[in-house]
């Protein structure tokens, strides 16, 4: 090693001393990368902060700056920290200041700022002679107790002054606002969290000193980001929350909107952590401009101050909005990742810290202060109650002692006096009693100090067992977290969403009735259940939905927040979408369009939807099949189960024929009998056994007969064998229809052409549609023309198959019906009339229509049929 030996050179006045320059430059570089870790760059784990953080606070604290005091310029604070405290530049400073005002950047802001501090779009604060700050009341609570002599002080940088190495913190505030920071050889990145959560655990934690980490994320769940945002998959979080290494992924927060135009947009309008919401903008329209997404027309930045984020992008015509969501998270910041790295300085080393870790070392450090606070507390107790001590015997023998200090010739002979007097004075007492005013010579401040005495006495007693006694010093760290959760804890800003492998969402809904209404046009939403019920007038009305005005709603039932809906295609597809996913909307809300919500294609449309309860229970899945029927007379049947691995693109349900379409889907238990009916009149009736379970891929085999090419099927309805009160209700384009007993349709083979099911004439028109009805119903029955009448299914009649039935509706000559539906006694219950101006503009409506309809019908009625249109039946 000889040749990294600086050479040895000697003089007459001084010796240089050999030293190894790789030993030199390594203690150099480890000092410097100390200072750095130390001095800089990682928080501590006490009270969470960086030595600037301290120290700005500190300042302000010194400057009684505070919350209820009048703003003090920036540059004031800047230049009292700098010139005292903190040996850098004035811009490290007053960024530090800034950023601890910027509610886009902490969880729980610091600092009270009034002027320009920048903004969530990258601009930059005014300079510091511009804006004004004071402490926030949230702040003020890590600086409580600081004079109690909690925390220990050191000189500052001149020794001139004295700083505290850690503020006696009340809030646990390494966890709820996190830390970021690059030392050398080594960095930390700590994720903001909830005040309540953290609170929440620390008590946990308080009550079981053996709780383990498990049971503690259970309180402190995720991180909470001031920006809001969806955390997207827990698995990296629960990692870092585990072992203080993760990793979370952040998307921001957008919904899909209708313009009156029909155009959708997408609004965002929570972004993810850090991300600037200008560059935002830019990265979107780039990206349209380079053509990685289409779909998209125009894109803004709409945000502000006041209503806070809200970039709007405008979709073009053919622009699936969630497709394009998906893209938006794929290849912009509007879903971003962040690393978790809890490193934290514990006892001035780094550690690498879980959840667990940080709130045990919080807790402890907490335990530190309130005894150091109570041993301080205590001291000056006992000096206050000494020197009322003295007080008082002073004026149990007040005579003496005036005559003491009258003859004595200096204070300091009257002081001996006092103390060698016998009356157990000492030279504390004597001082205080020398310095004693003449108005507490007075009786009533005789009694004034008695109660102080008596009062300080109780206090040092209560402090005493506070020392001797852990368990109280906790049950007040408790309290005072609490305390502190009351006055400073909100809700949760960052929403969790769980992946499918991670667990059930469900556990996360709390599973209510919701009413799921589809419209004509393909348009679907959720709504409580209990609106409808509290807001209910008792009219049979317009059910509450807005849609356009060549639309109607074609389904609506209950469902449950826990269930999974089915929807099948015409073009033979089976999409899923659990309840809780649909979009809640209002009464009035139109609902969002279903190809936004599933991948459906433009050309295709839902013809049928199933609730599925338990799409998750094996037993049932494997006992209940599905049924579906073709406009050619194609039936299939496939067990569940085969139904039971949702995927986001759908599968395939039947294989369609070119020229046929998939028509109605139901669910059975494999105990059933199916009835179908065409066009042309004719209804089939066989057991469901006759048609043999096939996989997802098979074609299907034949249902009924069809004749020609204007022929097809209108209706499919699977029936309980031993269900005695069901009868099929059938209905024809000119409004006539009736009930017919299950029984009067024989049974036969499949495949056959049937029995007669209405007499089909002109008057009645094709029969349109076919339900199975117990009576306790109501009947929807949608015309071509838009009106839409209700009526009790029990009002109509039974009449053997042949007949053509009785009038539903009466219709204008060029007006059909176009569909008819049935609503359960428990959905009728939640639909109630929209207002009182509405029903009367839709029965005045009602009332010329059947008007025009008698004076045209009339005499083309048979005598015999019986016309059921009752006046008080109130259209929709």
């Amino acid at each position: 090693m000889e040749e990294n030996l600086i050479p040895e050179q000697t003089s007459d006045n001084d010796r240089i001393i050999q030293v190894n320059i790789e030993e030199q430059m390594k203690t150099a570089y480890i000092d410097y990368s100390m200072s750095v870790i130390v001095g800089r760059a990682l928080p501590d784990v006490r009270d969470g902060f960086k030595p600037v953080h301290r120290r700005v606070l500190f300042g302000m604290r010194e400057l009684a700056n505070y919350s209820n005091r009048a703003y003090k310029k920036s540059a004031r604070i800047v230049g009292e920290v700098m010139g005292k405290y903190h040996p850098h530049g004035d811009a490290s400073i007053y960024d530090t200041l800034v950023r601890m005002a910027q509610d886009w950047n902490m969880r729980y802001t610091m600092v009270d700022g009034q002027g320009n501090f920048g903004n969530q779009d990258g601009d930059p604060p005014a300079a510091m002679r511009y804006t004004e700050v004071r402490l926030q009341k949230f702040s003020e609570a890590m600086l409580e107790d600081i004079e109690k002599e909690t925390v220990d002080f050191q000189l500052n940088f001149d020794d001139s002054l004295e700083e505290p190495t850690v503020l006696p913190t009340r809030i646990p505030q390494l966890l709820v606002n996190g830390s970021s920071g690059i030392a050398v050889g080594m960095a930390t990145n700590m994720m903001p969290h909830n005040l309540s959560e953290v609170i929440d655990g620390c008590v946990a934690y308080i009550e079981d000193k053996e709780i383990t980490i498990d049971d503690l994320i259970k309180y402190v769940k995720a991180p909470d980001f001031p920006t809001g945002g969806i955390i997207f998959g827990m698995e990296g979080v629960k990692q870092g929350l585990l072992t203080g290494r993760g990793r979370v992924v952040l998307r921001g927060k957008c919904h899909i909107d209708t313009k009156p135009s029909g155009r959708e947009q997408i609004i965002i309008t929570e972004v993810p952590y850090q991300v600037n919401r200008d560059m935002l903008t830019d990265k979107i329209g780039q990206l349209v401009n380079d053509k990685v997404i289409e779909g998209i027309a125009h894109v803004n930045n709409e945000s502000n101050q006041r209503e806070g984020t809200r970039i709007v992008i405008d979709l073009k015509r053919d622009g699936v909005a969630n497709v394009l969501v998906n893209q938006l998270y794929k290849y912009t910041e509007l879903q971003t990742s962040y690393g978790i790295n809890n490193v934290a300085l514990v006892k001035g080393r780094p550690r690498i810290l879980n959840v667990r870790d940080l709130i045990v070392e919080f807790v402890d450090f907490r335990m530190e202060v309130v005894t150091r606070r109570a041993i301080f507390e205590l001291k000056k107790a006992k000096e206050k109650a000494h020197i009322l001590e003295g007080y008082l015997i002073a004026l149990d023998h007040l005579d003496e002692v005036i005559r003491l200090i009258r003859n004595s010739a200096t204070p300091d002979i009257a002081k001996e006096s006092l103390i060698n007097a016998g009356w157990g004075i000492d030279e504390i007492q004597a001082k205080a009693i020398l310095e004693l005013r003449l108005q507490r010579l007075t009786g009533m401040e005789r009694d004034k100090i008695k109660a102080e005495f008596d009062e300080l006495m109780k206090l040092i007693t209560h402090l005493q067992e506070l020392l001797d006694s852990e368990p109280l010093r906790y049950e007040l760290i408790k309290t005072e977290l609490l305390e502190i959760k009351e006055k400073f804890g909100d809700v949760r800003k960052t929403e969790i969403q769980y992946m499918a492998n991670e667990m059930r969402i469900e556990d996360l809904i709390e599973e209510e009735d919701v009413i799921i209404t589809i419209s004509h046009l393909g348009y679907i939403k959720r709504t409580s259940a209990t609106e409808y019920r509290q807001q209910r007038r008792g009219g049979r009305g317009a059910i509450g939905s807005k849609t356009r005005e060549e639309d109607y709603v074609e389904h609506l039932f209950v469902a449950s927040t826990h269930d999974s809906m089915m929807f099948f295609t015409q073009q033979g597809r089976c999409y899923w979408l659990k309840v809780h996913e649909i979009p809640e909307g209002d009464k009035q809300s139109k609902g969002r369009a279903i190809q936004n919500l599933i991948q459906l294609p433009g050309d295709d449309k839902v013809r049928a939807i199933i609730d599925v309860k338990k799409l998750d229970d094996k037993e049932y899945i494997n006992s209940h099949y599905i049924i579906l029927c073709t406009k050619k007379g194609t039936i299939k049947k496939t067990l569940l189960e085969e139904f039971s691995r949702p995927r986001a693109n759908g599968v395939n349900a039947i294989n369609i024929v070119e020229g046929d379409e998939l028509l109605e889907a139901r669910m059975t238990d494999g105990n059933c009998e199916i009835m179908l009916a065409i066009k042309s009149g004719r209804a089939i009736r066989f057991p469901e056994d006759k048609v043999r379970p096939t996989g997802r891929g098979a074609i299907g085999v034949s249902g009924i007969e069809v004749d020609g090419e204007n022929d097809e099927v209108i209706g499919m309805i699977c029936v309980k064998k031993d269900d005695a009160e069901k009868t099929v209700l059938v209905v024809s384009e000119k409004g006539y229809g009736k009930r017919t007993l299950v029984e009067d349709y024989r049974i036969t083979n499949r495949g056959g052409k049937g029995v007669k099911t209405i007499n089909v004439t002109d008057k009645t028109g094709n029969l349109i549609g076919l339900l199975d009805v117990d009576g306790k119903e109501d009947l929807i029955i949608t015309c071509k023309s838009g009106i839409t009448l209700r009526t009790a299914v029990s009002s109509i009649k039974e009449a053997g198959r042949a007949t053509q039935g009785v009038r539903l509706i009466r219709l204008d000559e060029t007006d059909e019906i176009a569909a008819i539906s049935k609503i359960q006694e428990q959905e009728e219950d939640l639909i109630e009339a929209e207002n009182t101006e509405e029903n009367s503009n839709i029965e005045a409506q009602s009332t010329d229509t059947t008007t025009s309809s008698t004076e045209a019908g009339d005499a083309a009625e048979d005598n015999n049929d019986q016309d059921i249109t009752d006046p008080t039946n109130n259209q929709l």
